[in-house]
């Protein structure tokens, strides 16, 4: 078997000691889970899924903890330390991250969100990371089309927005008017495909675009109408962050989606109201 440092791996017990279990990871040997790591109902022979790293001392090691971001992935993360080699980061692992001076994009500070790309040193098995995304990212055709759901990594803000990671793979950018909260860099989040450019750039919303997001939400208005007595004073002349609190859409969005319930007959409109409509 093939056991992948810097990921999650599925490994077996086959070893017992006092200060931990050692498991089976083929090509790397027998790597030891501290006593600590261990789960409850641990037993030989049983397989646990198990994150490999070197630790402070440069051994292998495993740990059943998950960290922010594994080898070959982008992540947001914040530095917490910079010496003579180089900056660390916060991964969520006892051994904070290295990105070396040379891999630097920009001189990080401590308390900085950087964007960065996680790897494996294959001289010293080390995991190491860099913040030169650029030429990473953007290196196929993208595949997109408009609607089309995608995972966020929030980057550095522009004069326009903030550009994006694009499901681990390309750039985007989201614009200041397709923002309805406040983001921060290295955020994670569902957003939507605005459209694909020309040139390839990607616009992004989080929210989908045109009359999907009308068809959507349909739904979510009759059970919420169904939860309070059949009525609600949620109308399209009330408040736009009224609108958006309890149903996660513009005022405009949610004027369109009662215009089809109205069409379809399962509402009636009256002032300051909506209820749905009797059936006959």
């Amino acid at each position: 078997m093939q056991c992948q440092i810097g990921k999650i791996n599925t490994l077996e017990v086959v070893r017992e000691k006092e200060f931990g279990v050692y498991l089976e990871a083929g090509n790397l040997g027998q790597i030891l889970l501290p006593k600590r790591y261990i789960p409850k109902g641990c037993k030989i022979g049983g397989q646990l899924d198990v994150f490999v790293y070197l630790d402070s001392e440069d051994q292998l090691i495993a740990t059943t903890e998950t960290p922010k971001v594994q080898v070959g992935q982008f992540a947001g993360l914040k530095a917490v330390a910079v010496n003579s080699v180089g900056a660390f980061f916060d991964w969520g692992l006892p051994k904070d991250l290295l990105v070396p001076f040379s891999k630097q994009k920009n001189t990080v500070s401590v308390g900085e969100t950087h964007l960065l790309f996680v790897y494996l040193d294959v001289e010293t098995n080390r995991i190491v990371a860099t913040t030169k995304v650029d030429a990473l990212l953007n290196r196929e055709e993208p595949p997109y089309r408009t609607g089309d759901q995608v995972s966020l990594i929030i980057g550095d803000r522009t004069d326009i927005g903030f550009k994006c990671i694009v499901d681990q793979r390309f750039w985007g950018v989201l614009f200041f008017a397709d923002v309805p909260d406040r983001v921060f860099k290295g955020q994670k989040l569902e957003g939507f495909i605005k459209r694909v450019r020309e040139d390839g750039k990607i616009d992004l919303s989080l929210q989908q675009t045109g009359y999907q997001k009308v068809t959507d939400i349909l739904d979510d208005i009759v059970a919420y109408l169904e939860k309070n007595g059949g009525s609600m004073a949620i109308t399209d002349k009330s408040n736009p962050e009224d609108i958006k609190r309890a149903f996660g859409v513009s005022k405009a969005t949610f004027k369109k989606a009662l215009g089809a319930l109205y069409k379809d007959k399962k509402v009636t409109l009256a002032p300051g109201s909506v209820s749905l409509a009797k059936k006959s």
